[in-house]
């Protein structure tokens, strides 16, 4: 239930706290007085959409905030996000809207938690149902009819919807196998081919190590090179060690500076550290020449090897230029020997596919049929439950029937539905897109969600002008409906009607006023200049005087004796409708619900 809005800067409210009874709710005003754009707001708290009309002209930003009290639906969906209720039952949400730079932005919270507009829109739909006049011509729509009919069935309907759209699954996952397995048979045996060629040159390539052509062109650098590795460590040799020229080596040099220092070092202690660092560099000068005297010894030319490598290094960057670098060579053989084994196994046979698809075709045969018997359950029950709601709304001699014939099996099942309708004695019943005016539109829509009303759904109603068009008898049957729906719903209701505005348990009064206020364009400046400004203004009507003077309005559009005599008498008019409502129970739902 909607308890309370608070609205800034939003379109033409500037300013705006509203707080909502439980029952029915009516806004009257004059047509363009700003009603709709309260509903907007509630709307677009809720994560409908909004542009940079929403904001209010002059101003950067809008902020709309509405408090709820939790029905069932969605303090579980709230339990279910891990989000907290406030005072343990209430849910706030705002959104703050903002423009700048010609880029418009909003921001959604709930309980002061951030959330994005998917999550704010699962909540709307566990709060509020809105509906608009506008909205009756969707009542033609076959998905929407079967999507009512499924709903009125209930859990029941629920579950067989759910099962059938399980075997759909299967079944079109079935059919796909078998169809590919169909088409693909020549390119399975091309692939086939390539396959095995690949696999078998890959597999004569030996490759294993990803690093090979790395090692195997160090390799042949150095085989090719044996010649002058030899000559060039021997002289490094000679170098460090032992050198048979007049030149003296590198440990002769560090010997005699060794001599030296051990002598000196007995005159100077300071002198010590620097003779261990050339005892140090001697050590490793003979050490180092140890080893490069070893690895010259061990050089050897080796011209067949030289030929091995060089060959396999050919074969190698063969490989690679056909597949890409060893290391993704190696990864692609692998692979395509899981595939070759694949098709070499062949999967499924074409047989056992067929068999495959012909079962699930079975199981979603037999799961559309029982669907298709719930629904016929059902459409019975909404057949009768629909003309007891009609009745009271002015159409006695209506008839319905939910047709139901058989249609090639689907996701949601294997029938077509269509709600037919007749509103009139001696006319056959036809389809309601052919037939039904905007009136009678209007109020099976009325009538579509009093047989609702027992199913736990949102907890409140809000209906945008859905009498336009009508007056007289049906304007007060539809005022006796909305007042049925409010003893089950918070029910928020725009009207034009004199006789639904007195059947209100709490009335608001909207009309637009011209005030003061700073230029829109210069709201920051320091020298703000006056300007009239146009704002949105709503008040709350809680004494019989009020409502008298606004029902005189609406029934005449000026305050004279006899519109107010007239609003008296409608007053004491809803009063008795108000009383015949509350004796007239709801027809109850299919028993599942």
């Amino acid at each position: 239930m909607l308890l309370s809005l608070r609205i800034k800067n939003f379109a033409l409210i500037d300013c705006l706290d509203l707080e909502f009874g439980p029952s029915l709710n009516v806004f009257t005003g004059e047509t363009g007085a700003g009603k709709s754009i309260i509903l907007d707001a509630i709307d677009a708290v809720l994560g409908g959409k909004v542009d940079r009309r929403s904001i209010r002209t002059g101003a950067a930003r809008a902020i709309l905030e509405a408090t709820f009290e939790l029905n069932k639906a969605a303090a579980d969906w709230l339990s279910g996000q891990d989000i907290e209720p406030i005072d343990g039952n209430l849910a706030v949400c705002s959104r703050e809207i903002t423009a700048s730079s010609g880029t418009l932005r909003s921001r959604s919270r709930l309980n002061g938690i951030l959330v994005n507009r998917q999550l704010m829109e699962q909540l709307r739909d566990r709060l509020v149902e809105i509906t608009a006049q506008g909205q009756t011509v969707q009542l033609g729509q076959e998905t929407l009819q079967r999507e009512w009919l499924d709903l009125y069935g209930g859990k029941t309907i629920t579950a067989a919807r759910s099962n059938v759209t399980a075997a759909w699954l299967v079944a079109s996952s079935a059919k796909t196998a078998l169809n590919r397995r169909r088409q693909s048979e020549q390119q399975r045996l091309q692939r086939l081919d390539l396959l095995e060629y690949q696999v078998r040159e890959l597999g004569e390539a030996h490759l294993a190590d990803a690093g090979e052509l790395e090692h195997l062109e160090q390799e042949s650098i150095r085989l090719s090179h044996i010649v002058e590795l030899q000559q060039q460590s021997y002289r490094v040799f000679q170098a460090l060690y032992q050198n048979e020229g007049d030149a003296t080596s590198a440990a002769d040099l560090l010997s005699k500076a060794e001599v030296i220092l051990h002598d000196l070092a007995v005159y100077d202690v300071q002198l010590q550290p620097i003779l261990e660092m050339v005892t140090d560099a001697l050590a490793q000068a003979t050490e180092a020449s140890r080893q490069i005297s070893s690895y010259g010894e061990q050089l050897e030319a080796d011209p067949q090897r030289l030929e091995e490598v060089e060959d396999r290094i050919r074969e190698l960057k063969q490989i690679c230029r056909k597949y890409g670098p060893l290391k993704e060579s190696i990864a692609y053989y692998q692979s395509i020997q899981n595939e070759l084994n694949e098709l070499l196994e062949g999967g499924e046979s074409m047989e056992a596919l067929e068999l495959a698809y012909q079962a699930s075709l079975e199981q979603l045969k037999d799961a559309c049929s029982h669907l298709s018997t719930l629904r016929r359950e059902a459409a019975l029950h909404l057949e009768t439950h629909l003309v007891a709601e009609l009745k009271p709304l002015a159409m006695e001699k209506v008839q319905f029937q939910v047709e139901i014939r058989a249609s090639t099996p689907t996701a949601t099942g294997a029938d077509y539905i269509a709600f037919c309708f007749s509103p009139n004695p001696g006319e056959p019943l036809q389809p309601m897109s052919a037939i039904a005016s905007g009136g009678e539109m209007t109020r099976f829509l009325l009538a579509i969600k009093a047989c609702f009303s027992q199913i736990d759904g949102a907890a409140t109603l809000i209906f945008d002008e859905i009498d336009t068009g009508v007056s007289g008898k049906v304007a007060s049957a539809i005022a006796g409906k909305l007042y049925q729906l409010s003893d089950k719903h918070q029910v928020l209701c725009v009207t034009h009607q004199p006789l639904i505005a007195a059947m209100a348990d709490s009335h608001f009064r909207v009309n637009k006023q011209t005030i003061e206020a700073p230029c829109a364009q210069q709201e920051d400046a320091a020298h703000n200049q006056l300007s009239e400004r146009t704002v949105v203004r709503v008040a709350t009507l809680n004494s019989q005087l009020e409502r008298r003077e606004e029902l005189a309005q609406l029934a005449s559009g000026r305050s004279e004796t006899e519109a107010i005599a007239f609003a008296e008498s409608l007053l004491v008019q809803a009063a008795s409708l108000r009383q015949t409502a509350r004796r007239t129970p709801n027809s109850q739902s299919v028993g599942d619900n």
